[in-house]
């Protein structure tokens, strides 16, 4: 009988059941002996169950094991009224996994990315003052206090450029070798009449000085409003958070040029009047610009002009015209790549803005282009804000895709001959 309860675990409540009835006709068995039989048949067959369905596992696997529910019990015997099991009782945590924990850790991960995010990149002290005898602003940069390390050994080597736009006249601060919190203390001074204030905003941008290769911005500090904590009669001290920054948002400068298209004799001029408010490149606080003009057909560039170079200015006037060849059934699949050109007598020109003129681009580039196409034989003329080289192209490539899959555009050809 040992041997079939083995084989058959089921068979034990068969076993169960004859003894209880041979108990009935046996003398009186007294009901705790009769609990403590059944008590002991029912964690027997519980025990030689799990040992069948459940094998031994390495103990490699037991943290695995940890994490999955208990459903290894026995829920097909009948355990009687006296087994029902409370669904009020709660189960034990251990082992098992409890969502409103990880909830709140991923919380808490949230707020401390978001925290991350803002890059604390320090503070700077500036005063202001106005001078009424000379007409201009006094800029004091006073100290900067806790910079980001931008240098290996854990320190940086701070300076600060300053702009009262909208010129693009620039101040530069001495730099500070290995500090995170450089004493300035230097004065600066910016020739402006007293009522156009209101309508100009002091820029100030950190960097970090490299030798041997470009230098890393820290951040930067844009006052709007001048006249914020005073009229300006005395001095002004100002600590302001140095915002995180790649790249100056300072505004690149303007471009005034005309578009004129004779469809008649194909021919394409484009007048480069003159710039305005140039980014200065020089650390004179100048530029030498000059402008390049492509022509680009599918993604290729045809032709290439250029300007006269303008030394030392930011405000250069040229009215110079550069003149194409492109005959009517081409306008649509040509474009103007205008590049304004820092001039260097020494190392490579840098490119101080761009923009683009045609049927594909966009915003007033594209508006320019389909005036001058709407009003042939007459000369159009706009002023174009510049772009960063490296944005103008990925907006350029994202407006031309579609465009560029319908295949290569035909290459100008000049007018037949009558």
């Amino acid at each position: 009988m040992a041997t079939e309860k083995v084989k058959d675990p089921m068979g034990s409540m068969g076993f169960l059941e004859t003894a209880v009835k041979i108990s009935h006709t046996s003398p009186d068995i007294p009901t705790d002996v009769q609990l403590s039989m059944r008590e002991h048949f029912l964690r027997r067959t519980q025990r030689m169950q799990r040992q069948a369905t459940e094998p031994a596992s390495s103990t490699r696997h037991n943290s695995f094991k940890r994490h999955l529910p208990r459903q290894m019990q026995s829920t097909s015997l009948d355990l009687g009224n006296d087994y029902v099991v409370d669904n009020d009782e709660k189960p034990t945590s251990i082992g098992r996994i409890q969502p409103e924990l990880y909830q709140q850790k991923t919380l808490e991960s949230e707020d401390s990315s978001k925290n991350g995010s803002s890059k604390n990149c320090g503070r700077i002290n500036f005063s202001l003052k106005y001078d009424y005898e000379n007409e201009a602003l006094m800029v004091n940069i006073l100290k900067a206090a806790d910079l980001p390390a931008k240098d290996l050994c854990g320190t940086s080597d701070p300076y600060v450029k300053v702009y009262l736009l909208p010129d693009r006249k620039k101040f530069q601060t001495r730099v500070h070798r290995k500090t995170l919190n450089p004493t300035f203390d230097e004065s600066f001074q910016f020739p402006v009449p007293y009522d156009e204030l209101a309508i100009r905003k002091l820029h100030m941008s950190v960097f970090d000085f490299d030798r041997f290769s470009r230098h890393d911005m820290i951040g930067e500090v844009v006052l709007d409003n001048l006249f914020e904590t005073s009229d300006l009669s005395r001095e002004t001290n100002i600590w302001r958070d140095i915002q995180y920054a790649t790249s100056e948002s300072v505004d690149l400068g303007e471009i005034m040029f005309s578009l004129c298209y004779l469809p008649t004799a194909g021919r394409l001029t484009l007048t480069v009047i003159k710039c305005r408010n140039l980014k200065a490149m020089d650390i004179t606080g100048y530029s030498d610009p000059y402008v390049k003009v492509s022509l680009i057909c599918g993604g290729r560039r045809l032709k290439k002009k250029k300007t006269s170079i303008k030394k030392n200015t930011l405000n250069p006037s040229y009215n110079e015209a550069i003149i194409f060849d492109i005959p009517p059934d081409s306008m649509d699949h040509v474009s103007l790549h205008i590049s304004v050109m820092d001039y260097d007598l020494v190392g490579h020109n840098e490119i101080i803005g761009v923009m683009r003129v045609g049927c594909h681009a966009e915003g007033l580039g594209r508006d320019h282009w389909n005036e001058m196409l709407a009003y042939p034989r007459k000369p159009i003329a706009h002023w174009h804000p510049l772009l960063e080289s490296k944005k103008s192209e990925k907006e350029w490539k994202a407006r031309t895709a579609s465009f560029d899959s319908q295949g290569s555009c035909p290459s100008p050809r000049p007018p037949a001959s009558p």
